[in-house]
């Protein structure tokens, strides 16, 4: 076969691959058009055809073995290019080098060019720790071309492709110096692994960054078909919320407010020290009058509250509530106080002092009476605080010591301990979770385990095995008996207390599940995972019904509206998005946390959300005005980032856990962080 027959074979191939004229090499037409100061250069552009694409294309594979010189030499040249760009269209080509980096690393490692690929890795990644530390991480123990197979991340990287916003002229910038350059080896790079979404106009600002840039699985089209299928998103028909309603039990709003002065007192006695030797009491006192209480008349809930979610049936058989417990309940929801912009909730927030990093979780049960912590030495301790005032006064906390004189656990001044240890796990405990009447606990472990044990015989009941990786979170349902757990080994499955074996499996993230929610209807959980998407699970079929995509980090934690309608989620970097499940769509992103976001929760109504950060704030968010935005955002078109209602400073204590109570008072718990 003569060059011109291989030339023709070349175009052939670009023309059944869809790499055409209007593509990436040739598209300075439109830049003429735009730009006539530009003429000069390009007018010799115009007469390009696909068969001088060819001949590039076959002058690199001939001279193929000079390969890991060209990756080097082009990546090098690329991101010269880019960072010597003017500055109002830098930051928008710079979103180029990431992918293009990554895909050049793993295809010299796919050609067997190891010491290179290692040499180039080492070379540029410190330009992208601060974005990517954790998917570099990985990426950096892919030592040969048997790793890009094995490693699902890599592999499934290799699979994907990235999508970048870029506005037309920066676009137009990319491709004329690629094609200047005839830097085909880049070319291809960008070619096969970035999908362009060019917008006319200037170009993004920069704190538009975050959401710029989106690695999707086979592209964004398998979220969007995933997104299309219709889920049921209200809540329990028959529910106590439901009946409450239909029998018009939901006490007035001047009744409210007294009830909720009346919990305001009582609950005034359970804020203690959880952990430590020093006494905080009042220091929680001032973090409650920050808050400030409900200040005149409740508000009446807005149209997305319970009362006009549509009503579902359930789809799992749930247990019979016993009457003296739903009793209870409706009292806590006939006095529960409507929150809003001008009335915030008042906050009880738990600290745990002398904990020498051992802390791992904390959990609050709905009433705030029992505090849970999970810790490194393997221990789940739980704290009674109504027994612990009644008996106790105000006790100082202290930690006891061994022989050694080494702190070992904590107890009172007078050797009495004040909370009961579980102790069964071999491993770290990385979550716990109160049923719904207080009753039980489970954790979870590295032991690849998750406990059930009894808070009124102190003793543990199951041990169920079926993780093969650590357990990193564990929720009961909002009906308890079903709980649900997610893992290391990317999987999330439902259980129920009778089963030690999981009633379905959840498959389909591409790294660590690191949270799990339920649906308040309890046919749906959601899942966070460390490949920075959400996911909604259906209970019955085992099937994914929704992915959210949008976040720049891992997903570190969920909540659910109380109508079943919206859905938060926090990420590493400090981002909160609010979806819309039934759309799939992001309402708008929650600004202003500088650091981990480690908690949500919804207020009792759904008008109000808690958010708790390791920069050591709680924050509030007015969901109204976020769903409003939604609303205005339709009419116009116009994008919109909410700021918090108000930010709630703890001192120097990073916010593990957060939990509205049935009458709307937030609890919080934290650990106290040494300087």
């Amino acid at each position: 076969m003569d060059e011109e027959e291989i030339e023709r074979a070349v175009i052939a191939y670009l023309k059944k691959k869809g790499f055409k004229q209007t593509e990436l090499a040739f598209q300075e037409e439109h830049q003429l058009q735009q730009h006539p100061q530009q003429q000069s250069k390009n007018l010799s552009s115009n007469s390009q055809t696909d068969a001088d694409v060819a001949k590039l294309i076959l002058s690199f594979t001939i001279e193929s073995e000079r390969l890991p010189a060209q990756y080097h030499d082009g990546y090098s040249k690329l991101r010269s290019w880019a960072y010597n760009s003017l500055d109002s269209y830098k930051h928008e080509l710079l979103r180029v080098l990431y992918p293009v980096f990554i895909h050049c690393f793993m295809d010299l490692i796919a050609r067997g060019h190891l010491q290179e690929a290692r040499n180039f890795f080492n070379t540029f990644c410190e330009d992208h720790e601060t974005m990517h530390q954790r998917d570099l991480q990985k990426l950096e123990g892919v030592l040969s071309p048997s790793h890009l197979e094995e490693m699902e991340f890599a592999h499934t990287l290799r699979q994907s492709k990235v999508n970048i916003k870029i506005c037309q002229y920066a676009y137009e910038l990319l491709l004329q110096y690629l094609h200047n350059t005839q830097s085909i080896t880049m070319l291809g790079v960008i070619n096969e692994h970035i999908n362009f979404q060019v917008s006319p106009g200037q170009p993004s600002s920069i704190s538009d960054d975050a959401d710029a840039v989106t690695l999707v699985d086979g592209g964004q089209d398998v979220a969007n078909l995933t997104n299309q299928k219709e889920i049921q998103w209200g809540i329990l028909e028959d529910s106590i919320e439901d009946r409450l309603e239909k029998s018009g039990g939901l006490l007035s709003d001047s009744e409210k407010v007294d009830g909720e002065g009346k919990e305001g007192e009582n609950e005034e006695n359970k804020k203690r020290s959880v952990d430590g030797g020093k006494q905080s009491a009042p220091a929680k006192k001032s973090k409650k009058d920050k808050v400030g209480g409900v200040g005149g008349k409740a508000a009446r809930p807005e149209p997305n509250t319970p009362s006009t979610a549509p009503r579902v049936k359930p789809e799992l058989p749930l247990p019979v509530m016993p009457t003296a417990v739903e009793h209870s309940i409706l009292e806590d929801l006939r006095n529960r106080v409507q929150l809003s912009s001008m009335a915030l909730p008042s906050v009880s927030f738990y600290t745990f002092i002398n904990t020498h990093n051992g802390l791992n979780c904390a959990s609050i049960s709905h009433d705030g009476s029992l505090v849970a912590g999970g810790f490194s030495d393997s221990s789940l301790k739980v704290w009674d605080m109504s027994k612990l005032g009644k008996e106790m006064g105000n006790p100082t906390l202290q930690g006891e010591k061994d022989a050694a004189g080494n702190e070992q656990s904590f107890g009172v001044n007078d050797g009495k301990r004040p909370y009961t240890l579980f102790q069964g796990h071999s491993g770290p405990v990385y979550s716990a979770s109160f049923s719904p009447l207080g009753d039980f606990i489970l954790s979870s472990s590295a032991d690849s385990t998750v406990r059930l044990w009894s808070t009124k015989l102190n003793a543990n009941l199951v041990c169920y095995k079926g993780h093969n990786y650590p357990v990193w979170d564990v929720q009961f349902s909002p009906y308890g008996h079903y709980f649900a757990t997610c893992s290391h080994d990317r999987t999330a499955r439902i259980w129920s207390m009778d089963r030690i074996q999981p009633l379905r499996i959840m498959a389909g993230h591409l790294s660590d599940v690191d949270c799990v929610r339920w649906h308040v209807n309890c046919n749906y959980i959601a899942t966070g995972s460390s490949d920075k998407t959400v996911r909604l699970w259906d209970i019955q079929s085992g099937e994914c019904a929704r992915i959210f995509i949008g976040h720049r980090s891992m997903i570190l934690s969920l909540a659910m509206s109380p109508d079943g309608r919206y859905m938060a989620s926090g990420d590493e970097d400090g981002a909160i998005m609010m979806w819309d499940l039934a759309s799939g769509r992001c309402i708008t992103p929650l600004v202003g946390h500088t650091s981990c976001v480690w908690t949500i929760a919804f207020s009792g109504e759904g008008s109000l959300l808690a958010s708790g950060s390791a920069d050591c704030t709680v924050k509030l968010w007015d969901i109204n005005a976020s769903t409003k935005m939604l609303r205005s955002e339709e009419k116009n078109g116009s994008s919109n980032r909410l700021r918090s209602l108000k930010t709630l400073p703890t001192k120097s204590t990073p916010v593990y856990s957060l939990t509205f109570s049935r009458r709307n008072l937030l609890f919080g718990a934290g650990v106290l962080s040494k300087h």
